[in-house]
């Protein structure tokens, strides 16, 4: 049996950096250069699974265009505007037999209420990554975000 050559070490690198950018941006709420660094056949999901009904709940599913629309509407929403602050944890990136790459990460999204200043646990997950490096830059091809939260209250309209 051959074994595989090992991914280049600033490949694994690029992914790595890329997942800890996102974050940056999102923290900041620059929704537009976070989906910047999107293909064009990205894909983004929010899911949480029900141990009443045993199933995935599938709570957001947009393709690139689909999340470019709902960050372009953002501010014309009810929202509560607390700011949320992602701490997020690399676990690991492997290369798919394919070349591209996946990533896994813990997140835990914390808010900060903009009236007393109090921070509380928002949600608790995981971003199932999966990312291609060309030309010396990683971009994201789809992130799915799984909640082991299963409820988020009323006025989230935010990507996590």
């Amino acid at each position: 049996m051959l074994s595989q050559p090992a991914p280049p070490r600033e490949h694994l690198d690029l992914v790595g950096d890329l997942v800890y950018q996102s974050v940056e941006l999102l923290d900041e709420s620059l929704w537009n250069e976070w989906l910047a660094l999107c293909a064009d056949s990205f894909v983004y999901k929010i899911v949480a699974f029900s141990p009443e009904i045993r199933h995935d709940m599938v709570w957001l599913e947009h393709g690139l265009q689909g999340m470019l629309n709902l960050v372009d509407l953002l501010p014309k929403h009810q929202s509560d505007r607390s700011r949320l602050t992602r701490h997020t944890s690399l676990y690991r990136v492997s290369q798919r037999d394919d070349g591209d790459y996946d990533a896994v990460s813990s997140v835990a999204v914390y808010r900060t209420t903009l009236d007393g200043g109090v921070t509380t646990l928002f949600a608790l997950g995981k971003y199932y990554d999966s990312a291609r490096v060309e030309a010396g830059r990683a971009t994201f091809l789809s992130r799915t975000v799984r909640l082991e939260t299963r409820d988020l209250g009323l006025g989230t309209h935010f990507p996590l």
